[in-house]
């Protein structure tokens, strides 16, 4: 996500690619409420990084309840066009704030309960710089669930991530299972190391 200019394209997904991973037998082989059951609780106050069309979105809406809320955060205005068309369908526009990122960070304000980066973290140049935005953002103690596509994130590449989460302040709690992915749950225990 911070990629400036044409170096952009090389490290985020095409939106109009978003359907070929995106779509109904997704729903078969990872559901989303089955994976957000440890992360998201009525009332939370949560954020998705690079939520796409909404896939973790809507099931994070309808799982924290009518006190509950959701900021998706995306690079592109196309999928954050997508989660506002899925929020209205549901009448979930009320839980769900959509805020577009940029080149030079999330730019987030407030403390939010939890953190999902499903998919994303190998798209981004500076993760260090990414983890320590997210672990800002988040309460002491909120949850944050890190996981990657096992065909595009090796399992050293990952390791590496992890590592960088912990350098900025998140400890590891357990390690769902999700088909197709390497992921982790954490924590945020400390504040954010620079």
């Amino acid at each position: 996500m911070r990629s400036i200019g044409k170096k952009q394209e090389t490290f985020v997904c095409p939106w109009w690619l978003i359907r070929t991973f995106d779509n109904p037998l997704r729903l078969v082989l990872q559901k989303p409420e089955r994976i957000l059951r440890e992360l998201v609780h009525p009332g939370d106050r949560c954020l998705d990084v690079g939520c796409g069309y909404g896939y973790f979105t809507i099931p994070m809406a309808r799982l924290v309840g009518p006190t509950g809320s959701v900021v998706a955060v995306d690079l592109q205005p196309e999928m954050l066009k997508g989660v506002r068309r899925r929020a209205e369908r549901e009448n979930l526009s009320s839980r769900i704030v959509v805020h577009q990122a940029d080149g030079s960070g999330l730019h987030l304000d407030g403390a939010f309960d939890c953190a999902l980066a499903f998919w994303m973290m190998h798209e981004v140049p500076d993760q260090k710089s990414m983890l320590v935005e997210i672990c800002v953002a988040l309460k002491l103690g909120a949850r944050f669930l890190l996981s990657e596509p096992r065909l595009h994130v090796n399992q050293r590449s990952f390791d590496r991530t992890v590592e960088l989460a912990e350098e900025v302040g998140f400890e590891r709690l357990s390690k769902p299972r999700i088909f197709f992915s390497r992921s982790l749950l954490m924590s945020k225990e400390e504040a954010p190391a620079a």
